[in-house]
């Protein structure tokens, strides 16, 4: 049987309601769970009715030995990750850090932060 008492806690998901112009509702959408949707009158009852069914999400794939995912905000970072590029791309990059006298890793977290 599954440890139903250690389950993340559905409140602890990224969400976001947005306006659906093709539904005349507000749209709940869980980005842990990309296949979730909740429809609704207002952005509060899109919220509410997504997280309920979250929860009852999160306990479905317990019981059936499912990994269920952990929420973005519980996860940890190392603040390193690998982009591929092109060797031309890489090059222009470098010799823009190099006149701009910034190292390659500096040019790159500028241009992420300011994006």
């Amino acid at each position: 049987m599954a440890d139903l008492y250690n389950l993340p806690d559905a409140a602890h998901y990224a969400y976001r309601v947005l306006w659906s112009p093709e539904d005349d509702e507000f749209v709940a959408l869980c980005t842990e769970f990309p296949s979730l949707s909740w429809l609704a009158p207002t952005q509060e009852a899109a919220l509410e009715g997504l997280r309920v069914l979250v929860a009852d999400t999160i306990k479905d794939m317990a019981v059936n030995g499912e990994v269920v995912p952990q929420p973005l905000a519980e996860r940890r970072y190392s603040g390193k990750f690998m982009v591929r590029t092109s060797s031309e791309l890489h090059a222009r990059l470098v010799r823009e850090a190099a006149e701009l006298k910034v190292s390659l890793n500096q040019l790159l977290n500028q241009r992420l932060a300011s994006s």
